[in-house]
């Protein structure tokens, strides 16, 4: 029953239908979604009253620059001023100011930011030192601030992320969330001269990956082709920057379950990550998942070494690789924006591919194909505006905002968002990406619940910076990892 599973899975979530059947109508629909006025209102009177005392009131955040940052600063921060008097000053800057800005204010309380962008891989680490402002005891404390259509019970499972695990109170209110998928140009993977000459040289049909060894075959099949007809084409993005956790990243949080290794190979239990412990952070299986994406260098562009997420979507956009691992929060633009990306209507999306047994993990919960990513807004206790930054937060949680900000950028963090007839319609022109997020999220996890993420994110990135160089092997780099975790998660004083 299960091996039935399985191939039902497999077959079910592979979209193949190509984005050049929309033909017409794709340029104006892109154009159509892009920023333009803000959505309808619903629930304005109460609001615009609630808002009344801190009309004038200017109120400063940060975010990352992601898609769906631009569009609460561009659309929706314009919006909120208008109906509430209040202002809104969002900065969307790199991912480095935008963790270390916000740690160093609300560290000295200097109260700078009035709210700030929450990744969910820090929210463990920012709880246990109290620099949040505690959401549902704030809106029980003033009634008259909470508005009739916000309601925490509207979002999907992500906002769980979010709350205090031991009583549920919230602490950030989910602005965006969105899978890691697999992309791939749909144009080289159905062109029938590419599909015969695979077919000759490794003796089974091209197509989108389902394996590790399928995706090998793919990246160095799309790589010589691209070389030997003088292409700007590679077989695989990799998000290997040099200096930048984004490396990190891919590995721990892309790669690494893809080969059946979990929650960073740390054991939850003992909060140890050499095997010699119960770890696995350089079992056997890691240092094949990190031997194998080290490999794929061959088969990506040069800047690949010198990219992040931003830098693989750009790469994917600009037509320079067949298939990768792209942050779902750039499926949209890659996919319908002709004014940055030459890949429309060539997108196709699907799972992950994934070695021997790690599906069976994720459907019995044992484990997940990758990455659920996503952030929110949250308020640190150091803002001196809170009350006019509750108002704003619960406007971005509101249901009628959602449809088209999802559109304008692949994320998703209420359940109805999925059936509004204008994410539906995306969805055709996404190759079935949301369709593939409501059915399969479910497949996918978050970063672990550590509360010291990135004290050892920034130990395990030496050692993956010295394998991409070349100055670690693999093997080396993982056992030197797994040692230094080790000693770190003692020194902190988690190691159990």
């Amino acid at each position: 029953m299960l091996t039935q599973k399985i191939v039902g899975l497999i077959l079910g979530v592979i979209v193949t239908l190509s984005l050049a059947a929309c033909g017409e109508g794709v340029a104006e629909s892109a154009e159509a979604a892009k920023l333009s006025s803000p959505p309808a209102q619903s629930g304005s009177t109460f609001l615009a009253e609630a808002a009344k005392p801190y009309r004038g009131v200017v109120i400063r955040g940060i975010s990352e620059h992601t898609p769906a940052s631009t569009y609460v600063r561009d659309v929706l921060a314009p919006a909120f001023e208008q109906e509430t008097g209040i202002k809104v000053d969002l900065e969307v800057t790199s991912y480095d100011r935008m963790v270390s800005l916000p740690i160093k204010d609300m560290e000295a309380g200097t109260g700078i930011y009035d709210f700030i962008y929450v990744e969910q891989d820090f929210i463990f680490s920012y709880l246990e030192r109290g620099f949040l402002v505690n959401l549902t005891q704030a809106l029980q404390q003033q009634p008259t601030l909470a508005l009739p259509d916000f309601n925490p019970v509207d979002f999907s499972s992500f906002i769980e992320a979010f709350k205090d695990p031991h009583n549920g109170d919230l602490y950030g209110v989910p602005m965006e969330a969105f899978l890691k998928t697999y992309l791939y140009r749909t144009d080289l993977f159905e062109d029938p001269a590419l599909q015969a000459a695979f077919a000759a040289r490794y003796n089974y049909p091209l197509a989108p990956a389902i394996t590790i060894d399928q995706y090998r075959d793919n990246a160095a099949f799309f790589t010589e082709y691209g070389r030997e007809h003088g292409l700007e084409l590679w077989g695989t993005t990799v998000q290997a920057a040099l200096g930048h956790p984004a490396s990190t990243y891919e590995f721990l949080e892309t790669i690494a379950p893809a080969f059946g290794v979990y929650n960073w190979g740390i054991n939850l239990d003992k909060y140890k990550a050499s095997v010699a412990d119960g770890g696995q952070l350089n079992s056997r299986q890691a240092k094949i998942a990190l031997t194998f994406w080290i490999d794929m260098l061959k088969y990506a562009p040069p800047e690949a070494t010198h990219s992040t997420w931003d830098e693989v979507a750009a790469s994917f956009a600009a037509g320079r690789v067949a298939q990768g691992w792209v942050y779902g929060e750039n499926t949209a633009w890659i996919a319908t924006d002709s004014t940055r990306s030459q890949v429309v209507g060539k997108v196709g999306v699907a799972l992950p591919p994934t070695a021997p047994g790690v599906i069976e993990d994720a459907l019995v919960g044992k484990g997940y194909l990758g990455y659920y990513d996503g952030a929110a807004f949250s308020i640190p206790t150091s803002s001196r505006n809170q009350a006019a930054a509750l108002l704003w937060l619960q406007y971005l949680g509101r249901p009628v905002v959602q449809p088209e900000w999802a559109t304008t950028s692949s994320r998703v963090v209420h359940l109805s968002t999925f059936d509004d007839p204008l994410v539906r319609a995306q969805d055709k022109r996404l190759n079935g990406y949301y369709t593939l997020m409501k059915k399969e999220g479910h497949l996918f996890a978050g970063a672990p619940p550590f509360p010291f993420h990135v004290a050892v994110r920034d130990v395990i990135s030496i050692y993956i910076h010295q394998a991409i160089t070349g100055e670690l092997t693999p093997g080396e780099a993982l056992d030197q990892a797994a040692t230094a975790v080790d000693k770190e998660l003692i020194r902190l004083g988690y190691s159990r």
